[in-house]
């Protein structure tokens, strides 16, 4: 795997945009990896004045970049899978919507036709994540060799209403989210008489629902059959190791079936049934971010009669996950001007792009942050998750950096910046040399030394 290269699926069923994301659940926090997620600030300012009380709550911090840290206590994460298969997302969609914003998204040129199922397999492409430090870095070392983290970006086959029965191409679709890590759900929140609904009409609200009630039934079947096969062995035939997971599973079969619920819904999963879950990777332990496509008009005003009702849902629904509003037709308009030409569109506007934001937030889904290594040859963002010590960080760079670890050299990013120089960081003592048991966080600018492995003597 590429260093910094992680995988997020897009998932838009007719007026709805997923980002699909399978994910594991966190045995050290065991909280949903979108829960206590706070809105991005577009969220506040397109609230009207009639439900401002009720969007208080978001405005804590709403200054915040994107989610930062925002996932330090979430019960479902997709961190330990995303890391080992470098995350993968898909993009699916009814309609033309959802792969125009594809192309928007990775520049490419994916077909986007207004029928159903115009993506039949799947396209990917690699995004870079937007990050002003890695661009500083570049600009202060100016190396040859230049490489961001990256999120991997699939636009796969659009879902039906009956996909989890292979209705349209639903079993091409659900084996593509299940082979995913994360999930951006995109809601149409427009009128467009040229783009054709599959329900006949413009319902953001009904689309989530269509959404969530078919990854839940795919999975009442999935649970049905494990629990079909652990009762042959666990229970009528005794196999004791194999009881307390059909237990487990017993559990989880009245959370999704009897009480109609996603898996990552549930936030009190101890540390054997995170176990279980993780073994079986349900399609609704996923997290999701909500994209709420708007047209140019309404995104520039802040204003549309959807988004209230959108986040009412989600607050009651899928509490805590992120919404972020967006225009298409503003980003393909924008694609297709100059760099001045951009910014004096924005800025005549009051506006601006949600690309990056997007980006970043499926990236941040997945537990995942990186840290730099830099200097006259390459600058290099290597992508780990979150709460990974120095020793495993360093075997991202290479396995004999971690098996010969003997110290991570850390500068800072924001001290590195402010003092100007390696030597500044020096001499205002904030170059540290750290041990095994150091956390690497995100941003940090390592440099490792390491003893090289002893090759074993040939007889």
């Amino acid at each position: 795997m590429e260093g910094g290269q992680y995988c997020v699926s897009v998932a838009v069923w007719s007026t709805v945009f997923y980002i699909l994301v399978s994910g594991n659940l966190c045995n050290a926090c065991q909280k949903s990896p979108f829960y206590h997620v706070i809105f991005c600030e577009e969220i506040d300012q397109f609230a009207n004045v009639a439900v401002a009380n009720s969007l208080e709550y978001m405005t804590h911090e709403i200054e915040r970049e994107l989610i930062g840290d925002l996932l330090h206590c979430h019960s479902l994460t997709a961190q330990k899978y995303a890391e080992d298969t470098g995350g993968i997302s898909s993009l699916i969609s009814y309609k033309k919507v959802k792969s125009t914003f594809f192309n928007v998204l990775t520049k490419s040129q994916a077909a986007a036709e207004n029928f159903p199922f115009c993506t039949i397999d799947p396209n990917e492409s690699r995004v870079p994540v937007p990050d002003d430090r890695f661009d500083f870095l570049c600009q202060y070392h100016k190396p040859p060799s230049k490489i961001p983290a990256f999120l991997n970006v699939v636009d796969i086959a659009g879902l039906v209403k009956g996909a989890h029965t292979g209705q349209g191409l639903g079993n091409s679709f659900l084996s593509h989210i299940n082979a995913c890590d994360g999930i951006f759900h995109l809601m149409r929140a427009f009128e467009d008489d040229d783009i054709t609904h599959v329900e006949g009409s413009v319902d953001p609200v009904r689309d989530i629902e269509i959404i969530h009630e078919e990854l839940r039934l795919k999975d009442e079947e999935l649970i049905m059959q494990s629990i079909d096969k652990l009762e042959k062995v666990a229970v009528r035939g005794g196999d004791k190791k194999l009881k307390p997971e059909y237990d487990v599973m017993c559990k989880i079969k009245t959370w999704v079936i009897d009480e109609k619920k996603a898996v990552r819904f549930y936030h009190d999963w101890n540390d054997k049934e995170i176990d279980v879950l993780n073994k079986h990777l349900f399609f609704t332990s996923k997290p999701m971010i909500y994209l709420v496509n708007l047209s140019e008009k309404d995104y520039i005003r802040k204003k549309n009669k959807w988004l209230i009702k959108i986040k009412e849902w989600v607050d009651k629904h899928d509490p805590g996950a992120l919404v972020i509003p967006f225009s298409g037709a503003l980003e393909l308009k924008l694609q297709d001007m100059s760099a001045e030409e951009k910014q004096k569109y924005l800025e005549e506007n009051m506006t601006q792009s949600a690309l990056a934001k997007i980006i970043k937030a499926g990236y941040a889904a997945l537990q995942l942050e990186y840290f730099f290594t830099a200097g006259p040859d390459e600058v290099r963002a290597w992508t780990i998750r979150k709460g990974t010590k120095a020793p495993q960080a360093a075997g991202k760079i290479h396995t004999d950096f971690e098996k010969g670890f003997i110290m991570a050299e850390v500068m800072k990013y924001e001290d590195f910046k402010e003092g100007g120089s390696e030597a500044a960081v020096k001499a205002a003592g904030k170059y540290r040399q750290q041990g095994r048991n150091y956390i690497v966080e995100d941003g940090d600018i390592i440099f490792f030394k390491f003893n090289t492995p002893q090759q074993p003597k040939k007889k």
